[in-house]
C-alpha cells in the first residue's frame, strides 16, 4: 500500500491533531499495556547487563554521568519522534518521515539501514542466547538451541502481532523485575549492611577511589559510543505506531516515561552497583551485575543474571523480526523493494518480509561457526552506525517538519517536542560528536568501515532502482530546500492544509 493509499484510508484527515489515524492494513493489536512494556524493554538490553563492565573499567564511576548525559539526548530524540508520530502515525515511521521530508533517497537508505541493523543484531543475539543456555546445558549443541529460538520467535511473529506483543511484554517484565530486585538488594546492602559486602559497601565508593573521573574526562567521553549502543532500540516504539490500538494516548505516555526508565534502570542500577562494589574490581567481559551478586554472596546470582541476559537477547531478536518485516513492507510500498515483500498474510502480518529476515538471521548462526569470532564482531558493529543514522534522520526530519509547520504548509502535531527544534539541533551535534569518537577509537572504528561499505551497496542499489524505475526516485521531498513543498503533500500521505 502506497502512502497515497494511506491517505485515502484516513479520509483525508491524516494523523495527529488534525484527525484520524491512517490505516495501512495492519491489525491494531498492540494495547497500552504492551506498548508501555515494549518501550520499557527497549531501554534495557544486553548493552547494560554485559557491556557496562568494560565501560566501568575505562571510565570508573563517571560512567553514571555518561549514561545520564546520553539519556538526555535519547529523550530529545524520542520527543522529536513523538511529535512526528502524532502528526502521522505509521508503521516503519523513520523511513517514512525521511522519505517525506528529505526525499525518496533518504527514505530508501533509512529503511534498508534500519532493516540491516536488526538483521545483524538478530544474528548476534541468537548466538548469544545459545551461549547463555549453554551455561546450564553444556551438552546441548549450540546450533540446536539457536535454531529452536529462531523457529519459535519466527512462528510467533508470523501468527499475530498480538503474540509478538505478548511475548515482548513478558520478556520486558522479566528484565524490569530483575533490575528492580537488584536495585532493592543493593540498597539493602548499602543501608543495612547485610551480606558479605556489607562491611565495604558505601555511597562513598562512587568518589572515594581516585574521584568520579579516575581516568580523566577524555576516557569517560570515549565510553559514549558504548553507552549509545546500549540505548539502541528505544526508538522501536515508533515502529509500533501503525499497530497500536490508540497511538494518540499510548505513544506519548510511553515516550514521556522514558526519563524515569533511564534514571531507574541505567543511572540508578549502576549507581547502586558501584556503591556495593568498588569500580576497580570490575573488568571487561564480566557482567557488573554478576560481579556484584558474587560480592554480596548470593549463590544463584550468576544464574539469575544469566537468565535475565538470555531474556534480553531473545527480546532483542523478537523485536528484530517484528521491525524488519515492517520496514521491508514500507520499502515495498514505495517500490524500493520487491513487491512481494509488501503483502500481508491472512493474519495481517508481513509474512514474506519476516520470513526473509528470519532466514538471514539463521545464516548468521551458521556463519558464527565458520567465521572467526572477531570477524563476526565486525559484522555486528554495523548496528551502532545504523542506529546513529536512524536517530539523525529522526532529528533532521523533525527539524524540517517544524519548519513546514511554521510556514503553514503542515498542521501542528498534538505532541510537540519541548524547546522546538533547539533540542533536536543539540542532539544532532551530540551524535556527530559520538561519530568522531568512534573514528578516533581503533577498536570501534571498524563500524565506520562497515558503514562505508554498506553505503556503497545502497548507492549501487539506488542507481539500479533509478535506472529501472525513474518515476520512483524522482518524487520530490515535501520540505525541500526552496520551500515550495516539492510534490503535492498527498504524495506523503497528508493533504494540503
Amino acid at each position: 500500500m502506497t502512502s497515497v493509499q494511506v491517505d485515502k484510508h484516513s479520509n483525508g484527515k491524516g494523523g495527529g491533531a488534525s484527525g484520524g489515524v491512517p490505516e495501512e492494513g495492519y491489525e491494531r493489536g498492540l494495547g497500552s499495556r504492551q506498548v508501555q512494556m515494549i518501550a520499557i524493554g527497549g531501554a534495557i538490553g544486553v548493552g547494560l547487563f554485559l557491556g557496562a563492565g568494560a565501560n566501568i573499567e575505562k571510565a570508573g564511576p563517571s560512567l553514571i554521568l555518561m549514561y545520564a548525559l546520553a539519556g538526555v539526548i535519547v529523550f530529545f530524540i524520542m520527543r522529536a519522534l513523538g511529535e512526528l508520530l502524532l502528526y502521522r502515525p505509521v508503521s516503519g515511521s523513520f523511513a517514512e518521515y525521511a522519505r517525506e521530508f528529505l526525499g525518496p533517497f533518504f527514505g530508501f537508505v533509512t529503511g534498508w539501514t534500519y532493516w540491516l541493523m536488526w538483521v545483524v543484531t538478530g544474528m548476534a543475539e541468537l548466538t548469544a542466547a545459545a551461549i547463555y543456555v549453554n551455561y546450564w546445558f553444556p551438552e546441548i549443541p549450540q546450533w540446536v538451541t539457536a535454531l529452536v529460538f529462531l523457529v519459535v520467535l519466527y512462528l510467533a511473529n508470523l501468527i499475530s502481532v498480538k503474540i509478538f506483543g505478548e511475548i515482548e511484554f513478558w520478556f520486558s517484565m522479566v528484565k524490569v523485575t530483575a533490575l528492580v530486585g537488584m536495585i532493592v538488594i543493593g540498597l539493602g546492602v548499602v543501608t543495612l549492611g547485610f551480606s558479605q559486602a556489607g562491611d565495604t559497601a558505601a555511597v562513598s565508593n562512587i568518589w572515594a577511589h581516585d574521584g568520579i573521573f579516575p581516568k580523566g574526562i577524555g576516557s569517560s567521553l570515549m565510553t559514549l559510543q558504548g553507552v549509545m549502543f546500549a540505548y539502541l532500540a528505544v526508538e522501536l516504539v515508533g515502529v509500533t505506531a501503525g499497530e497500536s490500538e490508540n497511538p494518540e494516548k499510548t505513544l506519548p505516555k510511553a515516550i514521556n516515561t522514558l526519563p524515569w526508565r533511564i534514571i531507574v534502570f541505567y543511572v540508578g542500577a549502576l549507581s547502586v552497583i558501584l556503591m556495593v562494589v568498588k569500580w576497580t574490581e570490575f573488568e571487561a567481559g564480566v557482567s557488573p551485575f554478576v560481579a556484584a551478586f558474587a560480592k554480596i554472596g548470593i549463590p544463584a546470582g550468576a544464574a539469575i543474571v544469566n537468565f535475565v541476559v538470555l531474556t534480553a537477547a531473545l527480546s532483542s531478536c523478537n523485536s528484530g523480526m517484528y521491525s524488519t518485516g515492517r520496514m521491508l513492507r514500507g520499502l515495498a510500498a514505495n517500490a524500493e523493494a520487491p513487491k512481494a515483500l509488501g503483502k500481508l498474510s491472512s493474519t495481517k502480518t508481513p509474512a514474506i518480509g519476516i520470513s526473509l529476515s528470519a532466514a538471514l538471521m539463521g545464516i548468521g548462526v551458521v556463519l558464527n561457526y565458520v567465521v572467526p569470532e572477531k570477524a563476526f564482531g565486525y559484522v555486528t558493529s554495523v548496528a551502532t552506525a545504523a542506529g546513529i543514522w536512524t536517530w539523525l534522520m529522526i532529528l533532521v526530519s523533525h527539524i524540517l517538519y517544524r519548519r513546514a509547520v511554521v510556514a503553514g504548509r503542515l498542521p501542528a502535531s498534538s505532541f510537540p517536542a519541548p524547546g522546538g527544534t533547539v533540542c533536536s539541533w543539540i542532539a544532532v551535534a551530540f551524535l556527530l560528536m559520538v561519530t568522531v569518537l568512534i573514528a578516533i577509537d581503533p577498536d570501534s572504528r571498524v563500524s565506520l568501515y562497515v558503514g562505508a561499505g554498506w553505503a556503497v551497496c545502497l548507492a549501487i542499489g539506488w542507481a539500479i532502482l533509478k535506472a529501472r524505475s525513474p518515476h520512483v526516485t524522482a518524487r520530490g521531498a515535501v520540505a525541500d530546500a526552496d520551500g515550495d513543498g516539492g510534490k503535492p503533500l498527498e504524495t506523503a500521505g497528508r493533504p494540503r492544509g
